[in-house]
């Protein structure tokens, strides 16, 4: 038996510009961080003895006897590209909903290739979940998805994701930023994630913001651009974390415009209460319409702000640098 823990994501910069269409002719990037929120697989080899060869459990519960039979597109596909022959059982469990923005897709797919991996006695390297991912997703189910959340659950980590650099190459490169504990610890502090509820299918919404990328070239250029420039604050010590904050809401003012279905009024409602309420700048996570999101607010106006939410919108939360990792394993 394998049980499998895989980090969710919260992004910064540059989401949009990890679409294979965008930076396969012009490069992509993008900042982001995994938390300490995850998706647990845990797998085992199915006994003969039942009358169903696999057996898989999520928010339905499934038992059939092919790889065809199996309505779970990750979990048909991984195995199908694994070759795995013997009776699978398979378990989910996760911390947050499915299709809230922190990448809880992709993350299962990783999770899945390195539990099925272990399984087989196999050690991927992170680079090759990632790899093998993107392409189960991409290439096998034909999601209308990027390429950094598979990257971003595989390493951990907080790190400037590129692609297709040089341009014109199916490269990632990962380059984890370096900066001090300290101010690590002042980044997470002046933090802040709520859940804004669920209302939308990230892959429906994907596939429109995919077909509408060719549009998109000044915005998205610009995107790809702050980045960098938040990559630079990150790292000078002698500059206010506070101007990281200043960025967000520059990126997400750019980001609302790339399609009609990113933003709706509850969530621009929100924004524009937090950002009267001590806000800096922040946020939706993922394709838009609703999931979580993610708000700058320096720590000594936080606490204040926090107690005016209510409750159940405020998701504490902790960077996590481990990525995805097998928590227990029995052979036998």
């Amino acid at each position: 038996m394998v049980i499998c823990r895989t980090p969710l994501r919260i992004s910064f910069f540059g989401g949009g510009t990890d679409y294979p269409i965008w930076y396969r002719e012009h490069g992509g990037a993008v900042l982001s961080a995994t938390i300490n929120k995850y998706s647990y697989i845990t797998a085992r080899w199915l006994p003969p003895y039942f009358n169903y060869k696999y057996r898989i459990r999520y928010y339905q519960h499934e038992e059939t006897n092919s790889l065809d039979e199996i309505k779970h597109p990750s979990v048909r596909e991984c195995a199908r590209y694994l070759n795995i022959q013997d009776g699978l059982e398979i378990v989910h469990n996760a911390d947050v909903p499915a299709q809230s923005g922190l990448g809880s897709s992709s993350t299962f797919t990783v999770g899945m290739l390195h539990a099925l991996h272990t399984l087989q006695n196999r050690m991927p390297t992170k680079r090759q979940l990632a790899i093998e991912a993107i392409h189960v997703e991409q290439n096998m189910i034909g999601e209308a998805v990027g390429s950094q959340d598979q990257t971003a659950a595989a390493f951990g980590g907080l790190n400037l994701i590129r692609f297709g650099e040089p341009k014109g190459t199916k490269g990632v490169d990962v380059d984890p930023i370096i900066i001090s504990q300290e101010r690590l610890q002042e980044l997470e502090d002046n933090l802040v994630l709520l859940f804004a509820g669920l209302s939308r299918t990230a892959s429906e919404l994907a596939k429109y913001q995919i077909s509408v990328t060719p549009n998109r070239e000044r915005e998205l250029s610009t995107m790809r651009g702050l980045c960098d420039q938040a990559l630079d604050l990150l790292v000078d010590p002698d500059t206010s974390l506070d101007e990281f904050g200043r960025l967000l809401d520059d990126h997400w003012k750019i980001k609302r415009t790339l399609t009609d279905k990113i933003s709706n009024p509850e969530i621009d409602q929100l924004y524009e209460f937090m950002m009267r309420h001590g806000a800096l700048g922040g946020k939706l996570l993922g394709a838009g319409g609703g999931g979580f999101m993610l708000y700058y607010v320096p720590k000594r106006m936080r606490d204040r702000l926090i107690a005016e939410l209510p409750k159940k919108l405020f998701i504490p939360f902790r960077f996590e640098f481990t990525g995805s990792k097998v928590i227990y394993y029995a052979n036998s």
